[in-house]
């Protein structure tokens, strides 16, 4: 049973998603501020993380990090900030996903399953070759034509993992965007563009002339072995 830890200082959201995640067959505890949620994470070690940003004592972002310093447990970000600054820093500290409040239980469930799923599928996760770096997505460490690491932020990660699990398959736009930074974003596309544009000079010999990370111009992305 996938183990649940649910972090809001309002007790009708707790409650309410602990009758519905539970009736789902999930194994819920719940946390009412950012202390208790990592303490509770450290005694119980979820396999997920429901987190309100908006918290009493510490900022939810804070949690993140807080979390992020000896875990990789999945982390889906429930906020009423709509702001794309807010959702950028919680994704960049290592958030998996973002959710707006108010949302409705199915779509919650939905991208808890998609997160969980993908976090699962990271245990057979390949070793790739990209422009003479060798990317290790179990680990997520990239190792230089030298030998020397490479950093990734989360967000570029994420992209680039969506694009190295689909060898030479176009992903569109809207999917990229939308899995990443949230159905929101589906029109975002200068995030794309910013974003690739960082993973190509971290990658590519050739920036300019990327061999590897590809734009299909007014489609998407597709990552050339």
């Amino acid at each position: 049973m996938t183990r649940i830890l649910v972090v809001d200082d309002e007790p009708q959201i707790l409650r309410a998603l602990r009758i519905n995640l539970r009736a789902r067959h999930y194994d819920v505890e719940v946390a009412g501020d950012g202390t208790e949620a990592l303490r509770r994470a450290g005694d119980w070690h979820p396999d997920l993380v429901l987190l309100d940003l908006g918290l009493p004592d510490v900022d939810g972002v804070e949690v993140i990090h807080g979390l992020r310093g000896w875990t990789r447990v999945p982390i889906i970000v429930l906020s009423g900030r709509a702001g794309s600054r807010d959702k950028v820093e919680a994704l960049e500290a290592g958030a998996d996903d973002y959710v707006t409040k108010p949302f409705s239980i199915d779509e919650l469930v939905a991208r808890i399953r998609s997160v969980t799923r993908r976090f699962t599928a990271e245990d057979s996760a390949p070793v790739v070759e990209v422009g003479g770096h060798v990317v290790d997505l179990r680990t997520k460490t990239v190792t230089g034509p030298e030998s020397e690491g490479v950093r990734l932020t989360p967000t570029e990660w994420h992209l680039l993992e969506i694009l190295l699990r689909n060898p030479g398959k176009l992903i569109s736009q809207r999917q990229l965007l939308t899995e990443v930074w949230g159905p929101s974003y589906a029109r975002e596309t200068h995030y794309l563009r910013q974003y690739m544009a960082q993973l190509r000079r971290k990658l590519e010999p050739d920036p300019g002339r990327p061999r590897h990370l590809l734009t299909e111009p007014g489609m998407g992305y597709r990552f050339q072995p």
